[in-house]
């Protein structure tokens, strides 16, 4: 199994691109901008997309995904989300407003679009793939994602602040490879951290205190024009592990 991101910054500009990840050619976990450099082709395969929360940097590609594609395909979509992401999305983005009701259309009957409700614990699978939903603690309802390919797992975390709940989960995955956690502003702006539920290296240095395996760490979500500065001070703190910026276009293998 391979997880390739898609995008992973903070923002957008030049080759910047906000949350996506791919899993093999089938799986969308977020789908931010970086899910417009894929090709037609590419996007047809697209089944299943697993929504962390209902920002607009995680979620923008996915009315133009449908839009795109729904004329072309012969299945539906499948959202899978929190009751709380779901109902956001009913209203404020799907509500004919701002874009088409697409599980409504053709008809509610046989629609482009379907939402499934997912739990934290929940685990869903997917062609010999289990994507499980974990806890996060965000301004906004959401969670995180465990991505299991059997041998190995990576843990993403979406957007979060401190979490306890999110870090018994992880302790509790024997097979934890890679740990993708963001860390979106630098230790100047701690209290803009604070009051959105983000991330800064101070904060993310306790976090991972409380990591109790070893997993190779990948920091997202940072802002962009000081992403240089926090990952300096992530590397200066002397309680944090070694940390790597996640890239654009990076994979993973499960």
């Amino acid at each position: 199994m391979q997880i390739k991101i898609l995008g992973c910054s903070g923002g957008i500009g030049g080759d910047m691109r906000t949350t996506a990840l791919l899993v093999d050619d089938d799986v969308l976990i977020d789908a931010g901008t970086g899910v417009g450099d894929l090709s037609l082709e590419a996007l047809l395969k697209i089944d299943h997309i697993f929504v962390t929360h209902s920002h607009l940097d995680h979620i923008a590609a996915i009315p133009l995904l449908l839009d795109t594609v729904m004329g072309l395909r012969i299945k539906p979509l499948t959202v899978h989300a929190s009751a709380e992401v779901i109902n956001i999305l009913k209203q404020h983005i799907f509500n004919w407003l701002i874009w088409p009701d697409f599980n409504q259309i053709p008809d509610s009957a046989s629609p482009f679009l379907i939402y499934k409700e997912i739990s934290i614990g929940q685990a869903v699978c997917i062609n010999h793939k289990t994507i499980t939903a974990v806890p996060a603690n965000h301004v906004v309802p959401a969670v995180g994602y465990q991505v299991d390919g059997g041998a190995h797992s990576l843990v993403f975390t979406g957007d979060t602040a401190c979490s306890k709940d999110f870090w018994e989960t992880v302790n509790n995955i024997k097979n934890l490879k890679y740990l993708i956690i963001e860390t979106a502003f630098s230790n100047a702006e701690a209290g803009l951290a604070v009051l959105s539920k983000h991330l800064c290296p101070n904060m993310l240095a306790d976090e991972l205190s409380h990591l109790q395996s070893n997993p190779e760490i990948f920091i997202t979500h940072l802002k962009p024009g000081e992403d240089a500065t926090i990952m300096q001070e992530i590397a200066t703190h002397s309680n944090t592990r070694h940390c790597q910026a996640l890239r654009h276009q990076q994979l993973f293998e499960l």
